[in-house]
């Protein structure tokens, strides 16, 4: 019986989406941060879905937010409300320089600033973030100056 568990486990385990793998956001609608409102984690210290309506374009990129009032700040204060590294997975970014997508549920506020992760199945790199931020957020910068720079 145990040789049968290992097996299947062995057998199934490429199945299952362990490890990050890079995407690309959908560059048609050029939607962000999958329609969360990015204000919202920085006033509210939640992720709250956007709505449509209230639709900010900054750069390219569709920010939706939940409000008016949100719109409102958003427009006039992209810089403090836009996710660091382009909203993809801060851990990612640190650990080995990629554009990884995240689930815009899963972030963290760090001096005012909203980090994004992915949580997928069994992986939460908010976890693994936070075990050496310092270092991971360090790298993260570098490796985003190298990518935006080129």
């Amino acid at each position: 019986m145990k040789k049968f568990i290992t097996l299947t486990v062995l057998f199934l385990l490429p199945f299952f989406a362990f490890s990050q793998k890079p995407q690309h956001r959908n560059l048609e609608n050029k939607l962000a941060i999958q329609g969360y409102d990015p204000v919202s984690y920085i006033e509210q210290n939640k992720a709250v879905k956007g709505k449509k309506e209230f639709s900010v374009n900054i750069n390219g990129a569709i920010y939706y937010t939940s409000s008016a009032k949100n719109k409102e700040l958003l427009q006039k204060n992209p810089s403090k409300y836009e996710p660091v590294y382009g909203g993809w997975c801060a851990f990612a970014m640190g650990d080995y320089g990629e554009k990884v997508e995240i689930n815009p549920t899963t972030f963290k506020v760090i001096d005012g600033k909203t980090y994004l992760f992915y949580n997928k199945l069994f992986t939460n790199t908010l976890n693994s973030w936070n075990k050496n931020e310092d270092k991971l957020k360090k790298q993260a910068d570098l490796n985003w100056k190298k990518l935006t720079t080129k």
